[in-house]
């Protein structure tokens, strides 16, 4: 028979333990941060009950298993709220593989290097932004790996994305009522830039005339016909106690506009329920919200690894539920050792629809992994989980550099007070030669000026 060393209920008192104690350490065991640097494997971290669902829930559950409405009430304690009424009550389904322990799976390879070597050199400066202990902009990586508050949790989100220097996203949107029919599809480019904190793209970790900005993005839908050509691009300042300058191309005037920042709280098309606000549960400058608060730490489930399967060339996947088996992606989810939880309030949005969020980030990478917003009344409003891959399975590799492209894959997007869904999923091309593009210093002049939306307008 094995004993075990450590009891079921151990980690979860650890975990209360540290909350709201400063300068308390990820890790249960030992600090994470430090058994990372070692050989990028979190298992000295953690007792045997986190290293496995099966462990966790006593066999319930097993590490290859499924998650169903039967058995969810196993793991509600790992799900964000809505994840759980999606399976509890709407028919989602949730397929469990064994845990990824191997850091380099989880985040791109340039940017977990650059967080190593610069850990330790990053603080605040008296406005608030992050800086370099000689007061310079960020050089690059996660400024705070082993972050001792929600603020610090919130600026690790923000000033990387996607976590590459530049990339292009063909994106494949699904939008549905809430019985699960179709309402619309949409293709569109989503285009990110980063200005400073670069790790691959020379020159770095700043591009010349650029070290007051943070990032260049844009989204450009290209179908269907009615909507071509309709685009937003956000330049972001680095200073984040100011607002992106937001400019938008809509097909219909034939000309540029400069958008208000509530515009960030409206939906960008017809069918949508993403909010510009939403993007990467940071998709505003961090000092724009306020009230940081960890509620949270703990184990949770999650799709931060494996799910790219290079079965269909464009990078498509498999969906089930509602009246036309396409509500939700088909998922592989696993244990994830330690999330934290922050809550953060739109302080800088006086009619924002959101009074709240509350997000789970990957202890080990600081990525966010699951989000929650609620309106000014408190009430549960929308949700947001993604899935994650290094894209590299059953014999087939797409690359970036020397070393195997790692991205986002597939995100649900659920507005629980209508019932309706947004997917998205990242393909491998749209019709018109739009392909997927990292690193690569093109973007800027093809995409990312106000020159070039009305070049891109049709």
């Amino acid at each position: 028979m094995h004993i075990k060393k450590y009891t079921s209920d151990f980690s979860r008192r650890q975990f209360i333990k540290t909350l709201g104690v400063a300068g308390a350490s990820m890790g249960v065991l030992s600090p994470l941060w430090s058994v990372l640097a070692e050989d990028g494997d979190h298992t000295k971290a953690y007792p045997e009950e986190l290293l496995s669902l099966d462990a966790y829930t006593g066999g319930k559950i097993s590490d290859t298993g499924t998650i169903d409405a039967n058995n969810v009430d196993f793991v509600k304690d790992l799900l964000d709220p809505i994840q759980y009424l999606q399976v509890k009550e709407l028919g989602r389904i949730l397929n469990v593989m064994p845990q990824t322990t191997d850091l380099y799976r989880l985040n791109p390879h340039d940017y977990l290097e650059a967080t190593f070597r610069n850990s330790g050199k990053a603080t605040f400066d008296s406005d608030g932004n992050v800086t370099t202990t000689d007061g310079k902009p960020w050089i690059g990586g996660t400024p705070f790996p082993n972050p001792k508050n929600g603020t610090e949790v919130f600026a690790n989100a923000t000033l990387s994305w996607g976590r590459h220097d530049a990339s292009l996203y063909p994106v494949k949107e699904t939008d549905l009522d809430a019985d699960g029919n179709i309402t619309y599809k949409y293709e569109a480019v989503w285009i990110e830039y980063q200005a400073t904190g670069r790790v691959t793209i020379d020159p770095k970790p700043y591009w010349p005339g650029h070290e007051d900005k943070l990032r260049y993005q844009n989204i450009i839908f290209m179908k269907p016909n009615d909507v071509a050509g309709t685009s937003f691009l956000n330049i972001w300042h680095y200073d984040q106690r100011k607002f992106p300058e937001l400019h938008g191309y809509l097909p219909a005037f034939k000309r540029v506009r400069r958008f208000p920042t509530n515009q960030r709280f409206e939906p960008l098309i017809a069918g949508n329920t993403l909010y510009l606000s939403d993007a990467w549960a940071a998709g505003d400058p961090f000092l724009l919200w306020g009230n940081f608060k960890v509620v949270h730490r703990g184990p949770y489930l999650a799709a931060v690894a494996d799910s790219w399967t290079g079965k269909d060339d464009n990078w498509g996947h498999t969906t089930h539920g509602g009246n036309e088996n396409a509500m939700f992606w088909d998922t592989k989810v696993q244990l994830v050792p330690e999330a934290i939880v922050v809550e953060a309030e739109p302080t800088g949005f006086s009619r924002a629809p959101v009074g709240k969020k509350r997000v789970w980030f990957d202890a080990r990478t600081q990525s966010p992994i699951s989000m929650v917003t609620f309106d000014r009344k408190g009430q549960v409003f929308k949700s947001f989980d993604g899935a994650y891959s290094v894209y590299e399975a059953n014999g087939k590799k797409v690359m970036n550099g020397k070393n195997p492209y790692w991205s986002w894959t597939r995100v649900h997007a659920f507005d629980a007070q209508s019932g309706r869904m947004t997917r998205l999923a990242q393909a491998s091309e749209l019709q018109g030669g739009y392909s997927m593009k990292v690193n690569d210093t093109s973007l800027y002049d093809k995409y990312l000026t106000v020159g070039s939306l009305r070049r891109l307008g049709i």
